[in-house]
């Protein structure tokens, strides 16, 4: 019953933007294969985020990078009928927390924008970072950039807070919807993999106790 009820929470036509896809048959496909079968198999979450042996990091973190995306995506993808330009005109973590929008292109200065708007910019930002050749590179022999683990940092720190946002001002949903357990399931993955590789910044992970344990970071 439990399933049927999250495939109801977790339908298609929910998803707040389209799957991003491996393509089979590549290196990352097969990753990504194995990356499942380990989260599928019940092991600790803490076992499944390590790097397999003789697994290349970029390609294990850039598997999670877009599977985090399309996991996230349809979590929010969920709450956005109770996340409006009414309900959360300020893109926040509660009361201590604000975070304002600031990319290379529309908004060279952070700015303070409604958490509907703000959740747009960021999936709409990732998507468009996670299609790019040149930093996401898809064919064989073609290396990461530079710049590649930085990239994800940034991208990960920013979905970060859609969970802050998601499970501090749209608890009730979740509950309400009987998805609890798929979100925090998802968050504590997120949460063991961030870090294992050290990729997000300690003060961002401040407002969000631990649901699993109560602890603060």
């Amino acid at each position: 019953a439990m399933a049927l009820c999250l495939k109801q929470v977790f339908n298609k036509d929910k998803t707040f933007r389209p799957r991003k896809k491996f393509e089979p048959g590549t290196q990352r496909f097969e990753l990504y294969k194995k990356a499942q079968a380990s989260l599928k198999s019940g092991l600790d979450l803490k076992a499944v985020v390590q790097l397999p042996p003789g697994e290349s990091i970029n390609d294990w973190i850039a598997v999670h990078v877009v599977d985090f995306f399309n996991r996230i995506n349809l979590i929010y993808g969920t709450m956005s009928e109770y996340c409006t330009e009414r309900s959360c005109p300020i893109m926040s973590g509660g009361l201590k927390y604000e975070y304002r929008w600031q990319d290379d292109s529309k908004y060279k200065k952070p700015t303070k924008l409604s958490a509907p708007q703000y959740m747009c910019m960021l999936m709409d930002w990732i998507e468009m970072l996670i299609n790019n050749e040149d930093i996401f590179p898809t064919r064989i022999g073609v290396p990461f950039p530079k710049q590649f683990q930085q990239v994800c940092t940034k991208i990960l720190t920013r979905l970060f807070r859609v969970f802050v946002h998601v499970y501090i001002h749209h608890f009730d949903s979740i509950i309400n919807m009987g998805a609890e357990a798929h979100v925090n399931t998802c968050y504590k993955h997120f949460y063991y993999f961030i870090r294992e590789f050290s990729l997000i910044d300690h003060r961002e992970l401040e407002p969000l106790v631990r649901p699993w344990d109560g602890e603060v970071e």
